[in-house]
């Protein structure tokens, strides 16, 4: 029989034929970004009508392949946050297994894993309270918004560098193979992720910024603390079902996804770039290049394709449902704000802090809207709602019955317990 470490080394080098390995990252921004002027110049450059129209979305569904592979696997040269000042590295070839790995959240791509891989983690052969392994799946692309440079020093594959990638909060995977392993399901928000805690352990921190960072638990992340210092953590929030919606975020900060993905890649992840926002005085610029802008289209074209997943069969109650229809669009008035065929009137208005039914914040933070760069919130979209508690931008109802019990008691909507059993219903059908 073969040694843990024989297997290991036959098992994971292993060249995979059916799924092949993501786009290098030189070669995605230079030869898989399509601008729209492409796009329109590949559809006019033929005949008739049907043509165009037929090359036009050959150019599209291009597009959307290559926002596909940037939103999996491409780090806009985050390692230099990750690695060279964080040392993330050091921590996952010293202290993070696999088990470990997923104790906090972080997710495993059944289809990236080789057939002997499955077979050695189902027997057993596969060692999964070993850093080794861990460094193995990040040599196989596996480890879901986690890239990682394995180079083999003095006969052992090392971990060099790590960055992550926008799947690591914005996906997650089935389960389909066992707990945290499984297809990858981009755009469902990682609510099971602890990045507080995963940030913490970066020797590179002080006990003080450690202790903010574990605060916030699984499935949050404050994505102004660094830039304001002020620790109110939000909700993971979902990247699907974005179509038609112009106020991308809570506080519809900007009309487009690209303006958060620009926010994110730069201020949060670290990426090569720049962003500015005047109305909240953030001016960020990483690195002497910019390893962002060009791919924004294809990133916002991938996350435009990614539709709210339908909720499971039998999960709700049809008849209550139409019930809570009822009580949607009557007496609990939810259809004033939740409205047209996305269930927001974020497209035409947003609302001041006192609308809504969320704060005050937890622990005595200042509004999150205050934080931001509108000062106000978005209607939230309902598609999918039923998959992503906790509940609004805070995560303060677990539950969408308590979300209905919040609006009941806040508004003083005068539903009945019928009502709001009702509505639940209704709001899990979406």
């Amino acid at each position: 029989m073969k040694s843990n470490k024989q297997f290991l080394i036959a098992a994971f080098g292993h060249t995979r034929h059916s799924h092949p390995s993501p786009l290098p990252l030189r070669k995605v921004v230079t030869s898989g970004t399509l601008s729209v002027a492409a796009i329109l110049a590949t559809a006019c450059g033929s005949g008739g009508s049907g043509s165009m129209q037929s090359d036009a979305a050959a150019a599209n569904a291009a597009l959307v392949a290559q926002g596909q592979q940037i939103f999996r696997f491409d780090t806009f040269g985050d390692e230099t946050k990750w690695t060279d000042t964080l040392r993330m590295h050091e921590v996952i070839a010293a202290a993070v297994d696999p088990t470990t790995a997923l104790s906090v959240g972080l997710k495993v791509d059944a289809e990236a894993l080789p057939p002997a891989v499955v077979q050695g983690i189902q027997n057993g052969t596969v060692d999964l309270k070993s850093p080794a392994t861990t460094i193995a799946l990040l040599k196989l692309n596996a480890v879901i918004g986690l890239q990682g440079t394995v180079e083999t020093i003095a006969g052992t594959d090392t971990l060099t560098h790590v960055g992550i990638t926008c799947a690591l909060c914005h996906s997650t995977v089935d389960n389909s193979f066992a707990p945290g392993i499984g297809k990858r399901l981009d755009g469902w928000p990682n609510r099971d992720l602890n990045p507080g805690a995963i940030i913490a352990l970066s020797p590179a921190l002080d006990a003080a910024t450690k202790a903010v960072f574990n605060s916030w638990g699984k499935g949050k992340y404050d994505p102004r603390f660094n830039l304001d210092g002020i620790n109110g953590p939000q909700v993971i929030p979902p990247a699907y079902g974005l179509a038609g919606i112009h106020s991308i975020t809570s506080t519809g900060d900007g009309s487009d996804i690209a303006y958060w993905n620009r926010y994110v890649g730069v201020t949060q992840m670290g990426g090569h770039g720049s962003f500015s926002e005047p109305r909240t005085g953030v001016n960020v610029t990483n690195g002497t290049d910019d390893l962002i802008t060009s791919k924004l289209p294809a990133l916002q074209a991938y996350q435009l394709s990614l539709n709210a997943p339908p909720p499971p069969a039998g999960s709700f109650d049809p008849a209550a449902a139409a019930r809570g229809q009822a009580v949607f669009n009557g007496a609990g008035t939810c259809s004033t704000c939740h409205s047209g065929s996305e269930l927001t009137d974020a497209n035409s208005r947003l609302h001041p802090a006192s609308d809504v039914v969320s704060e005050p914040e937890p622990n005595g933070t200042p509004s999150y809207a205050s934080r931001s760069a509108t000062r106000q919130y978005r209607t939230a979209p309902l598609h999918g709602l039923w998959q992503h508690a906790p509940y609004f931008h805070n995560g303060t109802a677990p539950t969408l019955d308590a979300v209905v019990q919040m609006y009941n008691t806040k508004k003083s909507l005068g539903l009945s317990n019928a009502d709001m059993a009702d509505l639940v219903e209704y709001l899990k059908s979406l």
